[in-house]
């Protein structure tokens, strides 16, 4: 979308911080729209957007060494709003003729700030001479304030913990206020786009689904769509969105690969066709995608494999249903922010299997890609905006390579049988439990390592079988499910001896940090 859909946009500039995108949630749950730049580009986005207010993040670098990253000058002679968070902090003061030293006392975990003066960043949360509970990760620390700051806030590993000209309405502190470990955090992000930058707060999804049919309609004008469906959430409501702005010039393109769960292509066809009236294409492309990936092991290889048939199949009814102008995509937001490489890092190999690098030269389409600056909790949100059903917006996430990564080493139909019954059972008892909606995402796992059994009287020589659980809110981070032992003995029992193949079940209870992107 142009920044004239977005009126009252939060820039963040991104200095490498794993919990950058925590601080987007916080401005959005706030009611105003937020958006993510890396620092290199930050100018350009600064340009391009016309922030409202801009936050400086956290990041792993020392502004004492040379070369180290800097907001652009730009953003404070705008007379916008600006917040530095920990090192957003530190590079503030650095560029507006403060000091920064490495510090003698580091501070990383819960610390407690005293409140120096009453501040309206602090305004309805804290009050002069209080002390409250903060989350610190800095070795570096502000040794001397810019002209016209002052100090607001302390702690015992930082003078200078919390600052202040509010003259300029510029404030940074040194904790981060994003994450839940510090409690009034949220509260006082909102009171930076709120009280001080004086925003309004009337994003919402209702307004953006508007705003969304609108852009739709302007970009691709009297020409036709197609957009793959995956059987996931995301891809869904984009096909919603879209044909709710151009009607029957959309047509959906299920493609069963053979590598979705028991019976999913059929209750996506059914839902797209019986409920939603939408143009469908079902292709049975499985003899195709399964050949394709016989012998391959490489999880990037069957990635690049499966992303490279998706095109080609997408091509062919493209032309076989008279062409198309454009291609749909359910990208979301966190897929584009972690898909841009920071400092040369290690995100654009991670990513490579999202739709975030284009189609191919040879294929004549555009790019539509409706939830791009959405995360996934705001996705959900919007499908029932559309009236999506509960039952829908609620599945789990399923990334499109589909069970092709849930088995591990080499892909065969057998083994994929095998998988898809153990993995229906699974679902099967997190749903009679009662368990289903208090997961973000459940899936068996198949792994290539057969042991030796005894099953009654005989010895048996079968496959491994995992079973991975996770909480989570957006994807960004997540924490194994914490179940009851004797929920995973019904499990593992019901696999076992329903399953022929399956002669063990282990549980992971693997956590997702911050920064990490896919379970593989």
């Amino acid at each position: 979308m142009t920044e004239a859909f977005h009126p009252e946009t939060v820039l963040i500039v991104d200095f490498g911080s794993q919990v950058t995108q925590l601080i987007a949630r916080r401005v959005r749950e706030a009611g105003v729209y937020s958006e993510i730049v890396p620092f290199q580009s930050a100018e350009e986005g600064f340009a391009r957007l016309a922030p409202k207010a801009v936050i400086l993040s956290g990041g792993p670098a020392s502004t004492v060494d040379i070369g180290s990253p800097r907001a652009p000058q730009a953003i404070f002679e705008a007379g916008v709003p600006v917040l530095g968070i920990c090192y957003g902090e530190q590079t503030m003061c650095a560029q507006l003729g403060g000091a920064v030293e490495t510090a003698d006392h580091r501070e990383f975990g819960r610390a407690f700030l005293t409140v120096e003066r009453d501040s309206p960043l602090f305004e309805g949360i804290w009050r002069k001479g209080e002390s409250h509970q903060v989350w610190m990760s800095h070795g570096d620390r502000v040794t001397g304030l810019p002209a016209g700051f002052e100090v607001i806030g302390t702690s015992p590993g930082a003078p200078f913990a919390a600052i202040a000209d509010e003259a300029r309405r510029y404030y940074a502190v040194q904790f981060h206020p994003e994450v839940v470990h510090t409690p009034d955090g949220a509260r006082l992000l909102a009171n930076f786009v709120h009280r001080i930058a004086g925003l309004s707060g009337d994003w919402t999804m209702a307004a953006y689904k508007d705003q969304a049919i609108a852009a739709i309609r302007q970009q691709v004008g009297q020409g036709r769509v197609i957009c793959g469906l995956s059987g996931g959430v995301d891809s869904s409501v984009a096909a919603l969105l879209i044909h709710e702005a151009i009607g029957d010039r959309l047509t959906c393109i299920l493609v069963d690969h053979g590598l979705m769960r028991l019976n999913e292509a059929a209750e996506v066809a059914e839902l797209f066709r019986r409920h939603y009236n939408i143009p469908l294409v079902h292709v049975d492309a499985s003899d195709t995608f399964l050949e394709a990936l016989d012998g391959v092991s490489d999880p990037e290889q069957k990635r690049k494999t499966i992303g490279r048939l998706f095109i080609d199949v997408f091509e062919a009814e493209a032309n076989r249903i008279g062409g198309a102008d454009f291609l749909a995509q359910g990208t979301l937001y966190p897929d584009v922010i972690e898909s841009v490489s920071f400092a040369g890092g290690p995100s654009v190999t991670i990513k490579s299997h999202h739709n975030v690098g284009g189609l191919p030269e040879r294929m004549d389409m555009a790019l539509v890609e409706p939830l791009r600056e959405l995360f996934k909790d705001e996705v959900r949100e919007l499908g029932r905006e559309l009236g999506l059903p509960d039952s829908f917006i609620g599945r789990h996430p399923f990334p499109g390579p589909g069970l092709a990564l849930r088995c591990p080493g080499a892909v065969t139909r057998e083994r994929l049988d095998i998988l898809r019954k153990a993995d229906a059972i699974y679902l099967d008892e997190i749903r009679k439990a009662g368990l289903y909606d208090a997961i973000w995402q459940a899936f068996a796992v198949l792994l290539p390592v057969q042991t030796v059994g005894v099953m009654g009287d005989s010895r048996t020589y079968e496959f491994v079988c995992a079973l991975r659980a996770v909480t989570s809110v957006d994807g960004m981070t997540a924490d194994f499910y914490p179940y009851d032992m004797g929920f995973l003995g019904q499990v593992a029992t019901r696999i076992i001896n329903e399953v022929r193949g399956i002669n063990r079940v282990v549980y992971d209870v693997t956590s997702k940090p911050p920064g990490t992107i896919e379970w593989e």
